[in-house]
């Protein structure tokens, strides 16, 4: 199964010789597994790591570790990979975009961001314009928010399913157990096909939100990151913590796992990630196809003629 992990191996990472210790448990959902946000993921969690610029480091290693894969993934063209990035906002999603997929070359690699969905895709299934979004073999397809904000932010404003031209059978009672069915089986459709899928969580507190918030308003240049409807969004914190644990216990699989990213210091939220699709990439039986023997002599006569030309 190309999505499977042993959660409790442990893991070494780090520079100049120094290593620290983790788990993969420290910041995974096991699939089958109950969870409280609150209890058992710290959002100031750090691994370990007392020096930012050692994290900074490792993380331009992993940044290079994941162009080089990324190219190699393009050549051998049979797999594809597919990130999803979810959080409250301020969370650092973008951010994580441009720090870890920044030396990858643009033409394996695309961006989608989804918002509110438009008349035309609320005239088909929630999972019809992700489906138009997939990453092709060979390519690196990150989604910023995904499908799963049909069980996110539909579920914490209930009055949205009554605007989506639903029949009564799909929104009845059974909604959210239907829906997280439906992407757990989309999900696995993806895997058998070759599609490696990295699920994300970047789990920050109240109090840090607050912050980047406030942020945004008293510096110039982050004023076009502010937006008053998020500020509006927060007064329902509590309804979407339980939405988030509700959701990350019943699409959490073997073969597509979240992994809940501490992210209150941007720094480790992008080196976990960094890392951790580093690591999948790497367990990939991949390698550029090679050239017959016969294509390989014509570019040796070739070369020959180059030289003396």
């Amino acid at each position: 199964m190309l999505g499977s992990w042993d959660f409790d191996k442990k893991r070494r990472i780090g520079v100049n010789g120094d290593s620290i210790k983790f788990r993969l448990k420290d910041i995974a959902v096991k699939p089958g597994s109950s969870l409280s946000l609150k209890k058992d993921f710290d959002p100031a969690f750090t691994g370990g790591f007392k020096d930012k610029g050692d994290a900074i480091e490792q993380l331009a290693q992993n940044r290079n570790r994941v162009a080089q894969l990324q190219e190699t993934l393009y050549a051998d063209d049979r797999y594809s990979v597919l990130v999803i990035l979810q959080g409250m906002d301020a969370s650092g999603k973008d951010g994580a975009i441009r720090h870890i997929m920044s030396g990858v070359n643009p033409q394996g690699c695309n961006v989608t961001s989804f918002k509110a969905p438009s008349t035309e895709e609320i005239d088909h299934t929630f999972l019809w314009r992700v489906q138009k979004a997939l990453p092709a073999r060979g390519m690196i397809g990150i989604f910023n928010r995904s499908h799963y904000e049909e069980t996110l932010v539909v579920h914490v404003h209930e009055d949205i399913l009554k605007q989506q031209k639903l029949p009564p059978e799909a929104r009845g009672k059974n909604v959210w157990k239907d829906r997280y069915e439906d992407i757990n089986a989309f999900e696995r459709h993806l895997e058998r096909n070759g599609t490696i899928v990295m699920k994300f969580f970047l789990n920050i507190s109240y109090d840090e939100q607050r912050r980047r918030f406030i942020e945004r308003i008293e510096e110039p240049d982050k004023h076009w990151k502010f937006n008053p409807r998020d500020v509006k969004e927060r007064a329902h914190w509590k309804q979407y913590q339980k939405a988030y644990e509700d959701m990350l216990e019943a699409t959490s699989t073997k073969w597509a796992p979240w992994w809940v990213v501490p992210a209150d210091n941007k720094w480790f939220a992008r080196l976990m990630i960094s890392e951790i699709i580093a690591m999948q990439l790497e367990k990939l039986d991949i390698a550029p196809p090679k050239v017959s023997t016969e294509a390989l002599a014509e570019m040796l006569m070739l070369r020959e003629q180059l030289l003396k030309d």
